[in-house]
């Protein structure tokens, strides 16, 4: 088992001290203690990960950690375990670091999301950065990597970050308590409905008054060339404003949603698919993979809590 090559480090240590802050400062219930607790599993699972990759290399660490039913994103989701099984990507492939900068997980303790900046190693020397977004799902045998998609970013990105679980405690605050949730009765259908929703709401409402509506107060964008968004007015900001200038014709864009998972919580959950426009034009349509996660919010309605975009 390569995942036995790892040694837990510093980060553990950081970890405890910050979890002992914050029930300190008041996060002393027995739920937000348990929430914590969830969360630096998770954080302490992409440590191991982003190791291992530098230990082994990316085609082994990936293979030890996806799920048998994960995607990542090229021109759409793919099957992340054919993809990495390959031999052309196994001739092809850069190696990659990257580190968390922001972790999310369920009440549950079975869904989770990292993200954080990422450096390519090209062949040509000349390195690549960009934000890596990854979907988990926690299983008997530990945290697995269900869905991973990049964005990629112009110029240097330090990897010289660390997530906070004060970045966190926003969204769970606009979350809905559990017994709202279980009066709510989600099912999968729900959020793939509410994913759904938003890709229509996009085309008459335009991008940034869509998320206005649907996302989180405290939402967060992920789009090529630019650094995270956070908070409803910057994120819908740059999010209408990305939008604007890609979709150069009044086509409509049509979203199919590929995928979806909702936590057994069942006051989280992510989709993916892809969004694109008519391209039967002589002028070229706009096509992009998607990411969302998605949070129950206070008022009974599924919020987006993460948005991630990488066209193709």
């Amino acid at each position: 088992n390569l995942g036995a090559l790892l040694l837990r480090g510093a980060g553990g240590l950081a970890l405890t001290a910050l979890s002992a802050l914050l029930l300190a400062q008041g996060a002393g219930g027995p739920e937000e203690r348990a929430q914590i607790e969830q969360w630096k599993t998770l954080v302490e699972a992409d440590q191991r990960f982003a190791q291992l990759t530098a230990q082994a290399g990316r085609r082994a660490a990936f293979l030890e950690f996806l799920a048998p039913d994960s995607v990542v994103f090229r021109e759409g989701p793919v099957d992340a375990l054919t993809l990495y099984s390959s031999s052309s990507f196994a001739e092809a492939a850069s190696e990659i670091d990257w580190k968390a900068h922001y972790v999310d997980v369920s009440n549950a303790g079975d869904v989770g999301l990292s993200a954080g900046p990422l450096t390519i190693f090209n062949d040509s020397g000349s390195d690549s950065y960009g934000h890596l977004i990854s979907m988990w799902r926690s299983s008997s045998a530990g945290w697995e990597l269900m869905a991973d998609i990049v964005v990629g970013i112009p110029g240097f990105l330090s990897l010289d970050v660390e997530p906070s679980y004060a970045d966190t405690l926003p969204v769970i605050a606009e979350t809905a308590i559990p017994a709202s949730v279980s009066v709510a009765g989600n099912t999968l259908q729900s959020l793939v409905d509410a994913d759904e929703l938003f890709g229509r709401s996009i085309n008459f409402r335009g991008g940034q008054r869509a998320l206005l509506r649907y996302g989180l107060e405290n939402t967060r964008v992920y789009l090529p060339g630019m650094g995270p968004a956070v908070g409803a007015e910057a994120a819908s900001s740059v999010y209408g404003a990305f939008l604007d200038n890609q979709l150069a014709t009044t086509n409509p864009v049509n979203l199919s949603n590929l995928g979806a998972y909702l936590s057994s919580s069942q006051e989280m959950g992510y989709t993916y698919g892809t969004m694109e426009t008519d391209s039967s034009t002589a002028e070229a349509g706009f096509k992009t993979s998607y990411m969302r996660l998605w949070r129950f919010n206070q008022e009974g309605e599924w919020r987006i809590a993460v948005e991630v975009l990488s066209p193709f």
